[in-house]
C-alpha cells in the first residue's frame, strides 16, 4: 500500500478528537467524565424549528439533492439576517453561500486562495482549521500573536516582514475562540486596512456575534468601511441557535470570492439535506430575539460561576463579554499537566491552550455549554482535586 500524502505529516491529529478517544476510554472504564471542552450548545433550538424539520422530512419530494449552493430561501434568510443584524446588504444570489458548517468554508478557503508556499497568517491563540487547512492547501501558517497586554488584539505592524510579502490570507476572529475577547468597530477598522494596504484577503469568522454578555453587541466586518473589497465572513447557526449538529454555516462575500469558495465545494460535497435548509431559513427568519436573550441569559450565569470558582481551582481570567469559554490563565503554567491531572484525576475534561498555537501555552479552555448542575459538580471536583496538589 502506497504510504499517506507528505502533507499528512504537517498535520497533526484534530485535538479535539484526540480529547474525545481519551474521554470515550474513560467512559468505557464506567468512569463519569463531564465535558467543559467543546463548544457544542448543551441547549436545543427553538421548538418551531425541529417543527419544520420534521415537516419538511416528511415530504417525498425532500430527500435529492437541494443544491450545490443551498435553497434560494436559506440564502435570502442569510442576506436578511445580515440587513436586519448588521445594516449591511448582500445579494443573496452572488454573494451569500450556505455551507456545511462555518468549519468546512474556512477549510476550503485555503483551497481556494492558497498555492504551495503561499503564507496565511493565523491568529495565535486561535482555531486550529485556519492553520490546518493552510498546511491541506501546501501553504505555510504563519502565526500572529494575541496578547492578554492588548486586549487579545492583533499588533499586526509586529508581523514578519519576509511572511508578509508571501501572504495572501489573513484571518481574525472577533468575539474569539479561544480567548473570549472582543474587538470594536475602530480595532476592526485598523485590521481592514492593513489587509487592504497588504493586499490581503482577509477571513473574519464570526460565529459568536449572538452570543454576548454584560450588554455587549457584536459586530459584522461589513459595519466597516471599505470590508466589502477585501474580506469574506463565515458565520454559523451552530452558536446563535444552538444547532451545532445540524451543520449549517454561511459565507457572506463579493460575488468573485463567493465563486472561487463555490468552485471548490462543489467538487467536494453536494450542498446541504433539504429539510435542513428549511429548518434554517425557519430559525433565522423567525426565532424572536428575545429567545436568543434569555439563552444568552442562561450562558452568562454559568459563565459567572465558573469565574467564581478560577481562585479555588488554580485559574485566573477576565470575564468574557463574548463566545462560550472562559480563557483561564494555569497556575504554574504548564496547561497540559493540568488538563491530563483534571482528566485523569477529577474526571473533568478541559482544553489545553496550546492546541490553539505556541502563545495559548499555559492557559486553559473551559466551556460552559453543560446544565448548571452538572457545572457545579465539575467545579467541586476540580477543588477536591486542586486541594490535593496544594
Amino acid at each position: 500500500m502506497p504510504e499517506p500524502a507528505r502533507r499528512l505529516s504537517s498535520l497533526p491529529p484534530y485535538p479535539f478528537a484526540l480529547l474525545a478517544r481519551r474521554v470515550s476510554a474513560l467512559r468505557n472504564e464506567g468512569r463519569d467524565v463531564i465535558g467543559l471542552h467543546i463548544g457544542s450548545p448543551d441547549l436545543p433550538p427553538p421548538d418551531h424549528v425541529v417543527d419544520v424539520l420534521d415537516r419538511s422530512a416528511r415530504d417525498p419530494t425532500h430527500h435529492g439533492y437541494a443544491g450545490f449552493a443551498g435553497t434560494p430561501g436559506l440564502r435570502e434568510a442569510m442576506a436578511e439576517y445580515y440587513e436586519r443584524r448588521f445594516g449591511v446588504a448582500f445579494d443573496p444570489s452572488s454573494e451569500v453561500l450556505p455551507l456545511i458548517g462555518s468549519k468546512e468554508g474556512v477549510a476550503h478557503l485555503a483551497l481556494a486562495y492558497l498555492d504551495p508556499g503561499d503564507v496565511a497568517l493565523v491568529p495565535d491563540p486561535g482555531y486550529p482549521t485556519y492553520a490546518a487547512g493552510t498546511v491541506l492547501a501546501g501553504g505555510e501558517p504563519v502565526w500572529f500573536p494575541l496578547r492578554p497586554e492588548n486586549d487579545f488584539l492583533p499588533d499586526l505592524d509586529r508581523l514578519d516582514g519576509a511572511a508578509l510579502e508571501r501572504a495572501r490570507i489573513l484571518w481574525v476572529n472577533y468575539p474569539n475562540n479561544p480567548t473570549g475577547a472582543v474587538a470594536n468597530l475602530e480595532s476592526l477598522s485598523k485590521i481592514v486596512t492593513f489587509a487592504s494596504e497588504h493586499g490581503l484577503l482577509l477571513g473574519h469568522d464570526n460565529p459568536y456575534a449572538d452570543v454576548t454578555f454584560d450588554g455587549y453587541r457584536g459586530h459584522s466586518i461589513f459595519e466597516v468601511d471599505g470590508a466589502r473589497e477585501v474580506a469574506i465572513e463565515f458565520n454559523s447557526l451552530s452558536k446563535t441557535w444552538n444547532m451545532a449538529g445540524w451543520r449549517v454555516g454561511m459565507a457572506l462575500a463579493r460575488p468573485e470570492i463567493i465563486k472561487a469558495l463555490l468552485n471548490v465545494k462543489s467538487n467536494v460535497d453536494s450542498g446541504l439535506f433539504r429539510p435542513v435548509c428549511d429548518a434554517a431559513e425557519e430559525a433565522i427568519r423567525h426565532t424572536p430575539p428575545a429567545w436568543i436573550a434569555e439563552r444568552n441569559a442562561v450562558y452568562q450565569e454559568r459563565r459567572d460561576l465558573i469565574m467564581d470558582a478560577l481562585p479555588s481551582i488554580g485559574l485566573s481570567a477576565v470575564p468574557p463579554k463574548a463566545a462560550l469559554y472562559v480563557w483561564a490563565r494555569v497556575e504554574g503554567g504548564d496547561d497540559q499537566a493540568y488538563v491530563d491531572g483534571a482528566l485523569d484525576e477529577a474526571y473533568v475534561c478541559v482544553t489545553p491552550g496550546s492546541v490553539y498555537g505556541p502563545t495559548g501555552v499555559g492557559y486553559v479552555r473551559i466551556s460552559f455549554v453543560v446544565p448548571e448542575d452538572r457545572l457545579q459538580e465539575a467545579l467541586q471536583r476540580l477543588r477536591d482535586w486542586y486541594d490535593t496538589r496544594s
